[in-house]
This record gives C-alpha cells, sequence and structure tokens, in this order.
C-alpha cells in the first residue's frame, strides 16, 4: 500500500450536511481553476457520466443520480496541482462547502489500497468499479480505427490480458471492484462500451 495517500480516517462531512450537493454549474467551475489537464478532465467527465448512466439504469431520482454524478465528476480533482494531497484536497474542499458526506465519503473510496477507505454502500462500489475501467477501455478506444464502435468485450479482455497496454492500469483493481460490486467484469465492460461519454 502506498501510504502517502493514507488518509487515516473512515468519516467525512457531516450528517447534518445531508441533501446539500453543488450545482453542476459548481462543480464544472471548481475544476476549471484546479484541473489544467485535458485528459485527466476528460476522464472525470468520463466517469462522472457513468456513475450518473449507472444511476438512472437502476431507477434511481434526479437527485440520486445528481449526486452519484457529483462523485464521479470530483474523484480526481485535486490529482493535477496537488498529486501528493490526493484525496485530502478534494475531501476537504467538499467538507469546508458542507456537501453532503456520502459524496464525499465515495471519492474518498475510489482507491482503497492507496486511501485506506473500504467502500460499503452501492455508490462507493461503483466509482471504485468504474475509474480504473472507464480509462482503460478509453485506451483501447484510442487504438482502434473505428474507436468506440464495434467495440467488443472480448476485445477489452483480450488488452487486460496484455499487461503491456495501458500498463499503468491496476488489473487487480478492476478485479477487486468488480468482485466487491458483485458484477462479473465483463457486464462491466459492456456498461461502459454502452454508455461511455466520447470524445
Amino acid at each position: 500500500m502506498e501510504s502517502i495517500y493514507l488518509l487515516n480516517r473512515t468519516e467525512f462531512g457531516s450528517e447534518s450536511n445531508l441533501g446539500q450537493v453543488m450545482t453542476l454549474e459548481e462543480a464544472m467551475e471548481l475544476l476549471s481553476l484546479w484541473v489544467k489537464n485535458d485528459k485527466l478532465l476528460f476522464h472525470m467527465k468520463q466517469v462522472g457520466h457513468l456513475m450518473k448512466a449507472y444511476a438512472a439504469a437502476k431507477g434511481y431520482d434526479e437527485y440520486m443520480q445528481h449526486m452519484w454524478h457529483l462523485a464521479g465528476l470530483l474523484h480526481d480533482a485535486d490529482w493535477d496541482q496537488w498529486p501528493d494531497q490526493h484525496c485530502r484536497k478534494i475531501i476537504e474542499e467538499l467538507e469546508s462547502r458542507n456537501i453532503d458526506p456520502r459524496i464525499i465519503r465515495t471519492i474518498a473510496c475510489h482507491g482503497p489500497r492507496y486511501f485506506g477507505v473500504e467502500p460499503v454502500t452501492e455508490m462507493e462500489k461503483m466509482l471504485y468499479a468504474f475509474d480504473e475501467l472507464s480509462g482503460f477501455v478509453h485506451a483501447y478506444s484510442l487504438m482502434r480505427p473505428q474507436g468506440y464502435e464495434g467495440m467488443e468485450v472480448s476485445g477489452v479482455k483480450k488488452r487486460l490480458k496484455d499487461k503491456t497496454f495501458a500498463a499503468q492500469v491496476s488489473r487487480e483493481d478492476i478485479a477487486d471492484a468488480s468482485e466487491r460490486a458483485g458484477i462479473p467484469v465483463e457486464d462491466l465492460i459492456s456498461f461502459v462500451i454502452a454508455n461511455q461519454l466520447r470524445a
């Protein structure tokens, strides 16, 4: 475990702030100030989109879809300028804005072996599940002449077995997240292919 990222706590925000969320405009304003790397920004938009799409597919109301969207959209907000403070900086920012603790804890759970916070709720588990996989599927799309068109689960799985392809993506985290979510990797890949935000 990379102890530099350990948060050393498992409680985030305040229960008194349940129901308090940022607007999408406020979230994007924060990202415009904090994130100068366009590829990282696009990754966060992709993960946010997947989270919202999943919540919608589960039949959650618009408020819950917005919560899921915000968690995905903001999960790496501090990585560009403050990598040594990931994900402390964004957590502290959201706590200072009195944001719903469910959003904050979900962000704290997106890498349990790095941050030391175990995903428990469905929203927490799905952010962990989509984070690495979204980036991997996008990397695969960039090497295909037709991009996402005609992409098949089998093609993604084949690349997952090739440790030299997108080597920075943790296959261990993908497998662990799939197990924790109780969703086969194949089903997660299929959902990402179908719902991924495209450039």
